[in-house]
Parts: C-alpha cells; structure tokens; sequence
C-alpha cells in the first residue's frame, strides 16, 4: 500500500468513482478510519464537520461489499436523525457503487418502501421509528446485517430519540459492526456505546483556521430589516440562514420574498416533498438563500455556502458548532454570522472565549459591511 494514500486500500472501481467526484486524496478522518473499519472494529468517532465522516465509513463498508457474491443480503444499515441526513447519505453511498440501496423515513409512503425492500438492497440508510416499523411488520430482515452506523449518534441518544435508538440496537444480530459518529460526542454517547473504542480525531480547527466569525449588533425588531440590508450586498453568494424557531422561518421568508429575494425555507413541520424540493434547488444553485431551523445544522452537506447567517443563538453550543460548519468546508473558508441583540451579543462574547475563536464585530453602513470604528 502507498502509505500516502488510504485509496490503496481500496478496489479499483471505488477509486474510479471517487476520481469522477474529483476525489483523489483522504482525508484526515479517513486515513485514520477507513483501515480500522476494514478490519471489522466497532468504533465510535468525533470529527469536525466538514472533514469527510461519511465516507470515512462509506468506502470501507462498501469496498467489503464488492467481495460479497451474494448480492441478496441486507449488510450496512445506517441510521440518521432526519430525513435530509439520511437522504444525503443514501446519494453519498449511489455515488460510489453499483450495490442497491434503499432509502427508508418516516413521512414517506410505507407501501412504496416495503416495495423497495422487495428490490433487495444491500444498503439502506433511514430514520429510526420507520427502520423499526418496517423490522416489526417482518419486510426487513437483518439476520444478514455486517454493520450498523449510528450517524450524528449524539443526537440519536438524546431524551426525544433515545428510545427509539435503543429499541434499535437491541434488534441488531450481535456480532453486527457497529460505527457511531458525530461531531460533537458527549457523556451519554460514550454511556450508550459503551465498551467501543473512541476515536477522537486531532481538532482541525476548522471553526477557528477556515471560518471567519462576524457580530452585527441588531434589536430583535430590527432583525430582519438588517439581515435584508446584507443580502443586498453580498448578493449571488450561497448562503443559509438559520433560526431556532420554525415559525420565524416562515416569516423570514415571506418578508425576504416580499422585497424580492429568491429564497426557499426548510423547516420540521413541512413535508418531505417541500423538504427534499428546497434542498434539491439550493444545492443545485437554482435558489442561493435557503431559510431553515436547526433540523438542517446536523450534516447537512451542500458545497459552496459562503455565508451561515445565524438569526439567534441555540440554547446548545452544539448546534452552534453544527450551523457554523456548514460554510468552511471540503477545504474552503467562509464567515458566520450571527445577527444578535444585546443578550445574543454577551451570549456569543462567552462562546468566543469557550470555543477559542475571534468574534469581529461587524456593522452595515452606506450600502458597505464596516468595522465600527470605520464609521
């Protein structure tokens, strides 16, 4: 093996794919994993966002696939906490093989799906409550399971999802691999994967090294007039706009549509189709603004973003790491911005000093974004 490329490891048709995506050399994460997981170890792993987790469990997975005669079986189960994240990685696992997959969430049509499953597919990725639905009604079958990934695992082991995880685990065969990731492990990931090794991969610092943080001071009435200001000058710039409740996405988005800004919204309580429709024209670039709640801070892999506009601050610090990831990654940099008030403003003074990062205040004046002693 070239010890400078992890690829080696890999079958020819795998590295032909990766080669089409502009893909030639591994991560960090993956250099470190994609040995470990070929030879069959359970792990859990914490990596920044951005820096290739999906693959890192994909390629190997994938690659003991290609040396599976029996093309019958159900072998990797990969389990999300949304809709998007689960969406996101059945494409990821599409681009690298011929193997069938399958795509199995809640909110879709169940007849649909238990006819999928009739088509035999070898990967699935889906949603916990439906994976399990579809396991008690006997139309999934995991006698045949090699592995099982728990994707963004912390929040899969939160108060609201932990059941249904649990519930899941218990009916994996028991010499199933088991992969958990995420960003961000806490206590309760390493209480439930108890007895796995963690992986805790060297920060890469990409919050600090390739995202620039900018506060614009604004009052909560004022919000949405200054965020209006901005977009105008930063215009034809990807960016995605994030704001803890769902009806304030709503009404973002009317008034953004009001004063002519091509814009689409993304929140827990529309559905799928309005879901997927949203995601699908803004990473294609047919919509450069997409409005969402935290239902999209979690994985959500679109390239390109310039500017994460974050229209309040999450009572998590997770999920501020979460949303900040979305710009800088795959390489490139790019700036988060958080449009605060006062209390916002002392909230993210604290998360500079927690997180080590540098926090520039930022102000709009005469159709320019300024320092305030520019003024």
């Amino acid at each position: 093996m070239n010890k400078d490329n992890v690829f080696d490891l890999l079958s020819e048709e795998i590295k032909e794919k990766l080669k089409e995506q502009g893909i030639t050399e591994a991560t960090k994460v993956q250099e470190k994993l994609i040995p470990q997981i070929l030879e069959g170890k359970n792990i859990v792993f914490q990596s920044e966002t951005g820096t290739g987790k999906t693959f890192a469990y994909l390629l190997p997975l994938i690659n003991k696939l290609e040396s599976d005669s029996d093309t019958t079986k159900t072998r990797v189960l990969i389990i999300a906490p949304t809709f998007e994240l689960a969406s996101q990685i059945n494409a990821a696992a599409k681009s690298i093989t011929s193997r069938k997959t399958a795509l199995l969430i809640g909110g879709a049509p169940l007849k649909r799906q238990i006819e999928l499953l009739k088509e035999k597919p070898q990967i699935i990725s889906g949603t916990t409550a439906r994976i399990i639905e579809l396991i008690r009604l006997k139309k999934l079958k995991l006698n045949d399971l090699s592995a099982c990934i728990f994707d963004e695992c912390d929040r899969l082991v939160k108060k609201e999802c932990f059941e249904d995880t649990n519930t899941l685990r218990l009916l994996l065969p028991k010499e199933t691999q088991i992969i958990a990731c995420s960003a961000t492990i806490n206590k309760t990931v390493k209480i439930f994967f108890a007895g796995i090794e963690n992986e805790v991969l060297p920060p890469e610092d990409i919050l600090r090294k390739k995202i620039t943080h900018w506060a614009i001071y604004a009052e909560s009435r004022d919000k949405i007039e200054t965020l209006r200001k901005f977009l105008n000058i930063v215009k034809n710039e990807k960016i995605l706009i994030f704001t803890s409740r769902a009806d304030q996405v709503q009404n973002i988005y009317s008034k953004l549509r009001y004063n002519g800004f091509e814009c689409m919204a993304l929140h827990a309580k529309a559905d799928k189709q309005e879901r997927k429709a949203a995601i699908d024209r803004f990473r294609s670039g047919k919509t450069n603004i997409l409005i969402t709640s935290d239902l999209s801070s979690r994985g959500l892999d679109i390239q390109n973003i310039s500017y994460v506009i974050q229209m309040d601050l999450p009572s998590d610090d997770d999920f501020f790491i979460h949303r900040s990831g979305r710009t800088g990654r795959a390489g490139k940099s790019g700036v988060n911005v958080v449009i605060g008030d006062e209390y916002e403003m002392r909230k993210y003074a604290a998360l500079e000093k927690k997180l080590g990062i540098i926090v520039y205040p930022k102000q709009i004046y005469n159709g320019r974004i300024v320092e305030p002693i520019d003024l």
